[in-house]
C-alpha cells in the first residue's frame, strides 16, 4: 500500500554517525530590560546578531564581522566577555542538527540599524522569548535567571 506523504527528513549527521553541529557566535546586547534581536530574510523566529566564523577567525573577530554586517556597529576590542554557551536543536535545519551557540558581551559604537539581509531589529522581554528561535530562547533563559532580563 502507498502513502502519499512523503518520505521523512533523515537526520543530519556527520561522518562519524553523530548529530550535525553548525557552531555561531552572538552578540548579546540588552538595554532597559530588553534584548537585541533581529528578524533576517525568510527566517520566521527572531535571532540574535551574529553568525558562522570565517576560517582562521577568532569568536571576537567573527562576532565583530557579524555585527556590523548585521547591525551596523562596530564592538569594542578589549569589551568582550562571554555570556553564555548554548546547546540546542537548530531552528530551520534538518531534523537533528544542533547549534552551539558562542554569546559575547562587548560595548559598541553606531546606531543599530538593520543591514544586509537583516530586515529588523526588535527588542524583545522575558515575556516575549516565543518569538525567537528555540536557540535563542535558551538564552534568554539564562538572561532572566541571572536578572539582566527581568
Amino acid at each position: 500500500m502507498s502513502s502519499n506523504s512523503p518520505a521523512p527528513s533523515p537526520a543530519a549527521r556527520t561522518a562519524d554517525g553523530g548529530p550535525a553541529v553548525i557552531e555561531a557566535l552572538a552578540w548579546v546586547h540588552v538595554r532597559d530590560g530588553r534584548l537585541l534581536c533581529v528578524r533576517p530574510e525568510d527566517k520566521d523566529l527572531l535571532y540574535v546578531p551574529g553568525g558562522k566564523r570565517e576560517p582562521g577567525e577568532s569568536d571576537e573577530e567573527a562576532v565583530t564581522r557579524e555585527t556590523l554586517e548585521e547591525v551596523s556597529v562596530a564592538l569594542r576590542p578589549g569589551t568582550f566577555h562571554r555570556v553564555a554557551a548554548i546547546d540546542q536543536e537548530a531552528h530551520d535545519q534538518a531534523p537533528g542538527t544542533r547549534v552551539r551557540l558562542l554569546c559575547y558581551g562587548a560595548e559598541h559604537d553606531g546606531e543599530i540599524v538593520p543591514d544586509n539581509e537583516i530586515l529588523e531589529t526588535v527588542w524583545i522581554s522575558y515575556a516575549e522569548r516565543d518569538l525567537c528561535a528555540p536557540a535563542v530562547r535558551d538564552l534568554v533563559e539564562v538572561l532572566h535567571e541571572r536578572g539582566e532580563l527581568p
